[in-house]
């Protein structure tokens, strides 16, 4: 029985935890919208417990790969009732490096445990130099992966450096003891807020801010029986988030389409920390569409989303899809070796008809002792409904082709120019075979076929294709001549 392939996933918007001086609604998650660039935007409700006029309030559990510009803070049923006067992204929490670097210059204890006794020694160091290099939020760092590796610093990685009885050493040398940090030491990244509100009281207010560090693709396995093309499908959904914050029941969306977005710099375009201009240097990379050309995946239900964690999620499945097998020949490109390839259609008469959005198909077919075999994978792009998909399995064991020239000669006097192709296609297969000969005719736009020795179709103005059948355990021979004219 043939089930129509379902969507099962939901749209995002990145959210952070609790903080002092602001608390997260608790009857409604984040929501998160994760965009297959590697980017995701983020919303969530708080309630700000404020007085009238200005004051100060923040914002913890924030991404560490946050654009500082581009948070949005206000209240939906007060437009005019809470602004913000200044903003400060705190992306560098609290660590012994932060702190070392804020000790330079001073006396810091060291704690250290005796090799010899085993006792627990302490001494006291001047830091010269922390060896510290502040982290950069993500949408800036040079060599930014959207978040998939770790924070990139502007600076080159350096050895501290402390005196320690009036001799240097390139090294800590123990454990730093500091005392304890204030109430208002940032221990995860934090947005801080001078405001302006019209009134007292708690107000609840929206939070959204675009971030790096999370990212989404898909899946698709295909399984086909032991013979045959038809096979059942199942979509995943993977999930990343390796955006530094934590996403406690999220309603998430995926965004398939690619929206126009300003790439960050790249790493060639730093030179020891500081970007320079480069005479010559490409523009942005931003591909623009109307936004209803996009399409949403919605998750049904909430989900969690923790930092560095991968999660899958099913989408869409699908029973005996009807494909087909092709074998393509284009020997200029290829040499002797033949493609195959699985097609099928994208439509609710093969259990499917909806937007695919990019990703990976992998085939399996069941062989006869009941082991399932892995037989080709290959990428696909966005295929709205009711469109074709095909496969590159790879290449044909038992089908080869052989191309050769067997002609040229040019005539500047009547500006023309005629070429003779020889195709040879051996099937060794135990069964017939149909194959898609590509001939790319490339010399020159005006071209006809002369004596060709199987019906041909014009794919496009300088493509022609032959669909020959080759019996099993035989060779057909495919011959044609091309004019030019100019």
């Amino acid at each position: 029985m043939r089930m129509t392939c379902v969507t099962m996933l939901a749209m995002v918007l990145l959210a952070a935890g609790a903080s002092a001086g602001a608390s997260r609604a608790a009857e409604t998650g984040p929501q998160v919208t994760i965009y297959n660039q590697e980017f995701a935007l983020v919303k969530e409700t708080l309630t700000l417990d404020l007085k009238q006029g200005t004051g100060k309030a923040r914002v913890t559990d924030v991404t560490s790969l946050l654009e500082p510009d581009s948070v949005i803070l206000g209240d939906p049923k007060d437009p005019n009732g809470l602004r913000v006067l200044e903003q400060n992204y705190e992306g560098d929490p609290l660590s012994e490096g932060y702190l070392l670097r804020q000790h330079e210059g001073r006396m810091v204890v060291f704690q250290r445990i005796n090799p010899a006794t085993g006792a627990v020694e302490t001494t006291s160091g001047r830091v010269v130099r922390s060896g510290y290099a502040p982290q950069q939020p993500g949408w800036q760092a040079p060599g930014f992966d959207g978040g998939r590796s770790s924070l990139a610093s502007g600076a080159p990685p350096a050895s501290p450096i402390v005196e320690v009885d009036g001799k240097i050493q390139f090294s800590l040398p123990g454990q730093p003891l500091f005392d304890m940090p204030g109430p208002d030491a940032i221990l995860k990244p934090t947005l801080l807020w001078t405001l302006w509100s019209g009134r007292d009281g708690p107000r609840e207010v929206v939070l959204s801010y675009l971030t790096g560090g999370l990212r989404w693709e898909a899946t698709y396995n295909l399984v086909a029986p032991e013979t045959g093309d038809t096979f059942d499908l199942v979509g995943w959904i993977t999930l990343e988030n390796q955006s530094g914050a934590e996403f406690e029941d999220a309603r998430v969306k995926l965004m398939a389409g690619e929206v126009s977005k300003i790439q960050p710099p790249s790493p060639q375009m730093y030179q020891k920390g500081i970007m320079v201009a480069m005479e010559g240097a490409p523009g942005p990379q931003v591909t623009e569409k109307a936004f209803d050309e996009y399409h949403l995946y919605t998750l049904q239900k909430p989900t969690t989303l923790r930092n560095r964690e991968i999660k899958q999620v099913e989408f869409c499945r699908a029973e005996a899809v009807p494909a087909a097998r092709l074998y393509v020949y284009d020997g200029a490109m290829s040499g002797t070796k033949v493609a195959t390839m699985l097609e099928f259609k994208n439509d609710k008469s093969s259990g499917l008809g909806i937007a695919l959005p990019k990703g990976t198909m992998k085939i399996y077919r069941n062989d006869s002792d009941g082991r399932r075999e892995f037989i080709g994978e290959n990428p696909i792009d966005h295929t709205p409904a009711d469109e074709k998909v095909r496969i590159h399995l790879g290449n044909a064991f038992d089908v080869v082709g052989e191309r050769r020239q067997t002609s040229f000669r040019t005539d500047d006097s009547r500006r023309e120019a005629t070429e003779g192709f020889e195709i040879k296609l051996r099937n060794h297969k135990k069964k017939e075979v149909e194959v898609r000969v590509v001939e790319h005719l490339y010399r020159w736009t005006n071209w006809s076929i002369a004596e060709p020795s199987d019906p041909f179709t014009k794919t496009d103005s300088r493509t022609a294709e032959f669909r020959v059948k080759v019996a099993p355990d035989q060779e057909k021979t495919i011959t044609y001549r091309v004019r030019y004219t100019w």
